[in-house]
């Protein structure tokens, strides 16, 4: 199969690239490389240096399925320039979902994100329940969803709300709860909790790579799916990582109010089978660390690269 990865040289962009080659498919990636290109050369990869705005949609010709991963991610990342953080997230998106359409993609999957659910009291938060965005970020998913769900008739769509991502990629993140306490305690022996009591859905990095492939090789009902496994507290993820790596956890004020669960029945339903933990994210974050793959750059923080390199995207 010829797939479309946008965003492919990001966090998780690479994992599913390297992933879709390895299983012997075509693969186009398109990205700025503002955080860099991690994933070299390869038989069947060809890589395009562009900007998802502005991108040459002669690239999905012959392309059957794209998986749209391209955005400015988190809300930090998006305070820094909300006009910047629509025009990617929102207006490109809505343009390639219409030039898929005219080039007779069959399968369109986006990534949105489970945050567009907001601050949600239910135990069980699923597909149908109103959104209650609370951060530019939450409603640039938002708007974005419903453009990419009203092509709905011409292909079939796919919108994903991750949790949390955590786990090893050649792009790192040390942002994201989980990648960011373990690493605290490998490198200092000790971890800072901000808050504590909110709660984070979570979910590993090639259990949503997996995700993604389920949802294009296999004949699985158009629409909304939530992808998040393990629904715990900040708290709860440093005594977990205390389990594994000895360290001190600090707790301190936080402000932060975002606290929600999600339910993946519906994707569970749909026949998909989680393979990994919060657990193995660890080990493996660990293991890398001890093996000196695990680095901390400037650019696996998201914020911190894209203040220091502010005109590399505009």
């Amino acid at each position: 199969m010829k797939i479309l990865v946008t965003g492919g040289c990001g966090y998780t962009g690479v994992v599913l690239a390297n992933s879709l080659l390895d299983l012997g498919h075509e693969v186009i990636v398109v990205d700025t490389q503002w955080f860099g290109n991690d994933l070299g050369e390869r038989p069947n990869l060809k890589v395009i240096n562009q900007d998802v705005r502005t991108m040459d949609y002669s690239v999905l010709d012959s392309v059957e399925s794209v998986i749209h991963l391209a955005n400015i991610a988190n809300d930090p990342s998006v305070d820094l320039d909300p006009l910047l953080s629509w025009e990617v997230n929102v207006l490109a998106t809505m343009r390639l979902t219409e030039a898929s359409v005219r080039a007779g993609v069959r399968r369109f999957v986006f990534a949105s994100s489970g945050s567009v659910y907001g601050v949600q009291e239910a135990e069980q938060v699923t597909e149908d329940l109103p959104l209650v965005p609370i951060s530019v970020y939450n409603k640039t998913k938002m708007v974005a969803e419903r453009a990419v769900m009203s092509y709905m008739d011409e292909m079939d769509i796919y919108c994903v709300r991750p949790a949390t991502v955590c786990g090893v990629s050649p792009r790192q993140r040390l942002d994201v709860a989980v990648n960011m306490l373990t690493y605290q305690a490998l490198k200092n022996g000790k971890v800072t909790v901000f808050g504590g009591d909110q709660t984070r859905p979570n979910i590993h990095i090639k259990d949503l790579v997996g995700v993604y492939q389920h949802l294009i090789f296999n004949e699985v009902n158009p629409g909304v799916y939530n992808a998040g496994f393990e629904n715990i507290s900040i708290h709860e993820i440093a005594l977990r990582v205390k389990e594994i790596l000895p360290c001190e956890i600090i707790k301190t004020p936080s402000n932060d109010p975002r606290s929600y669960r999600l339910s993946s029945k519906k994707l569970l339903d749909s026949g998909f089978v989680p393979k990994h933990s919060v657990a193995d994210a660890m080990q493996e974050l660990s293991e890398a660390y001890k093996l000196g793959e695990l680095l901390d750059e400037p650019r696996f923080h998201n914020v911190k690269w894209m203040k220091e390199n502010p005109t590399e995207f505009k």
